[in-house]
């Protein structure tokens, strides 16, 4: 248990070093390849939209709550809201370092498969391990191009939350409360639109950790 400890500990370094060679040589010593790595990135960034998505609908009902606020503690309200807010935009950062870090894994895997096709010595194989490149690339593409979408639509809604927190730390009144009420609709509408995009997403990355792993 301490040997594993350790060398999990000596990866994580590599990791934040960036020495990308002796991270990924260190992970062949324990048995691990690039597609292995690449599967577990793809599972942590849909685990993290999945927990981003959630914390998007929290912020919002936590904004509604505001918006139809109707006697009470309106300060422990806005309290409510603005951390719903810092916690949404913790989320959403870490989608975004999940998704650059699966973007790293894939490019270099594809990159490394690339170069041993001009290893084979049998034409059959060759053609055979290119066709399932081109197929894995192609079924890649589509699942970076559904997390980049997610990850751009959260910024808006992100934006929009920030407004209304600000807005509301210098005019906790029933007026400001009741101006908040012709923005709660397009707000209501954007979150729904990422929760759609997120769960594309989310879906992508399934599809596509079932892919890789049906292949080994």
């Amino acid at each position: 248990m301490k040997r594993w400890l350790s060398s999990v500990l000596c990866l994580q370094i590599l990791a934040i070093s960036g020495c990308a060679t002796a991270y990924y040589s260190a992970w062949e010593k324990l048995g691990y390849e690039k597609r292995d790595i690449l599967v577990s990135r793809v599972k942590a960034a849909r685990d993290d939209q999945t927990e981003a998505k959630e914390q998007f609908k929290t912020t919002l009902e936590q904004f509604q709550a505001v918006t139809n606020f109707n006697g009470g503690d309106l300060e422990a309200e806005y309290k409510k809201l603005s951390a719903a807010y810092d916690s949404c935009q913790s989320r959403a950062e870490s989608v975004s370092k999940r998704v650059n870090s699966v973007d790293k894994v894939a490019n270099d895997m594809f990159a490394e498969w690339e170069k041993e096709l001009g290893e084979y010595t049998d034409p059959n194989l060759k053609r055979s391990s290119e066709e399932k490149l081109n197929a894995t690339k192609a079924r890649y593409a589509q699942l970076y191009a559904a997390m980049r979408k997610s990850e751009q639509k959260m910024q808006p809604v992100l934006a929009a939350f920030k407004d209304q927190v600000l807005f509301l730390k210098h005019n906790l009144n029933a007026e400001a409360i009741a101006s908040l009420h012709t923005t709660a609709a397009g707000i209501d509408s954007d979150v729904s639109q990422l929760i759609k995009d997120m769960e594309s997403s989310i879906n992508e990355a399934n599809s596509f950790i079932g892919q890789l792993e049906k292949a080994k």
